[in-house]
Order: C-alpha cells, then structure tokens, then sequence
C-alpha cells in the first residue's frame, strides 16, 4: 500500500512534527488543495523568507515557488510577498514579487490589498509573531530585527482573505492554530498568528510540495517539478544568497538535510500524484 502524501511529507521527523498530526485532518494536504481550489480565480499572495545569520534559508523559496507555478498553471497569478533577504530569488523563474520592510505600516497594507486584491494567502515558512510580539528563530533567539511582519496581513484580513499556512517547527506563520498544544507538547514558544488551514511537514518545502502533489490529483494535472528542478533552484539560491537553517551553511541541502534525501521525497510524491492521476 503507497503511503499517503502526509506520510511522505512527515518522514524523518526530529523536530515534532510527527506529534501534531494528530491534532489534523489525516489528509491535510488533500484539504489544504480543495481550499486552494474553491478560492475565485485571481492574485494569491505567497509569503516565505526566514532570517538566518545575515541570509534567508533555504528552506521556504523553492517550495513557495514550486506553489507559484502550480497556481500558474491552474488560473492564478501567483504574487510573492517576502523581504530583501530574498532579493532576486523568484525574479530568476519570472514570478511576481514585492518587497516589505520592517516599517510596513497599515497604510501599506492596505495599498498592497487594494492594488492586488488577493483571493487567498498562503505562508510557506515564515516566522510569525509569538505572545510577546517577537520574531524568534527555534532556538529562542530574536530575529524581530530582520523580520519584516508580513503576518499582520493574516491578522489583520483574518475571516476576510483565506490564508494556509506551511511549517515545520511551531514558530511560523499559521501554527497558532496549535499553539497551545505547541507549548505543551514541544517546549517552545510558537507563533500565535493563525491561517484558516495549517499544513505540516519535517521541512516546509515539503509541505509546499504535497499542496502541489494534492492539487495535482485533484484537477488531473501533473504540476510537481522534477527533483533535477528543485536542486538546481537551490542552487541558484545558494549562489544569490541563502544558507541552511541548521548549519548556516552556503551550500545545497535544506535544514541539514542532503539532496539524498530532498530526492526521495520529491520522487515519492511524484509517484503518488502521478498514480492520482490515473486513478
């Protein structure tokens, strides 16, 4: 029996992950997708970009990325919303992007919604804000500097827009949906910030590819990228200007993972929507 696309996407967990799942729906990615799907063609924000030791990490932008070309195909006009530290990330596969500082006040907000007038939000490993107002990474340390608050756009259009949100540690965007078994249950001080829909995963470009995996099946076409795509856009990340979230390191693995084992997940869940598909 193949595993389900939450199996494929929850493997080698060592952050807590696994201990969530419970507190889902057992198919959240299937979920997830149907959400995605009953929104009115038309803009989609996409917020990603995590502050590392002077970079944004690789985790994030090519999962983000890999959404904005499925959303592409499906109708949508996929808008990046992120900060410097992704500068020319998504320019190079010629996705829309606007950058926010720091100092992104209401006013801005406000413009940004009424320029774009997005149907739906999806954050795809983006810390949010915690109790006490910080940004803080998951060894407790403060980012709120680097951090431009793009989760005040989940808070402030809560019931108004539809918002997901992607993560794979508890500080992100959209885990507080679960922040009180966070807390409990994995000893760290989670983001409060909400999303409609929260999608989990070992890593969160994994959770971006089984949203693509589940959007996949759902409309019959083939939408995840091949595992030589997503290596090579790390790559040129990497290149540009961004680390792994475990090591800081510069170079072509993501939260201390190896491209090994970024292949057999992409490949796995290649399998499972191609067979969707047929089915």
């Amino acid at each position: 029996m193949r595993p389900s696309i939450e199996d494929v996407i929850l493997r080698h967990s060592d952050r807590g992950m696994n201990i969530l799942r419970k507190y889902l729906d057992s198919d959240y990615c299937v979920k997830a997708a149907e959400k995605i799907l009953s929104w009115e063609k038309g803009c989609v924000f996409l917020m990603t970009g995590f502050y590392v030791a002077g970079f944004a990490e690789t985790d994030g932008p090519v999962g983000t990325c890999t959404i904005a070309k499925a959303l592409e195909k499906l109708g949508y006009s996929p808008v990046v919303i992120t900060d410097k530290f992704c500068t020319n990330f998504f320019e190079i596969e010629n996705i829309n992007v606007e950058y926010i500082d720091n100092s992104f006040s209401q006013n801005e907000m406000e413009e940004l919604i009424e320029k774009y007038s997005p149907k739906g939000m999806i954050s795809i490993e983006r810390c949010g804000k915690n109790k006490f107002g910080e940004y803080a990474n998951m060894r407790g340390i403060s980012i709120s500097e680097f951090t431009a608050p793009l989760d005040n756009l989940f808070e402030k259009y809560e019931g108004v827009i539809p918002t997901i949100g992607v993560g794979d540690g508890g500080n992100e965007i959209g885990m507080g949906c679960l922040k009180d078994v966070i807390t409990q249950r994995l000893s760290l001080e989670p983001c409060i910030v909400k999303a409609d829909y929260l999608v989990i995963a070992t890593v969160s470009n994994w959770g971006a590819y089984g949203i693509t995996c589940a959007l996949g099946i759902k409309t019959g076409k083939e939408l995840l990228p091949t595992f030589n795509w997503i290596r090579k856009y790390i790559q040129n990340t990497v290149d540009i200007g961004s680390v792994d979230g475990v090591t800081h390191e510069r170079v072509v693995s993501v939260d201390g993972k190896g491209m090994d084992i970024e292949e057999e997940i992409i490949e796995e869940l290649r399998k499972i929507e191609s067979e969707g598909i047929k089915i």
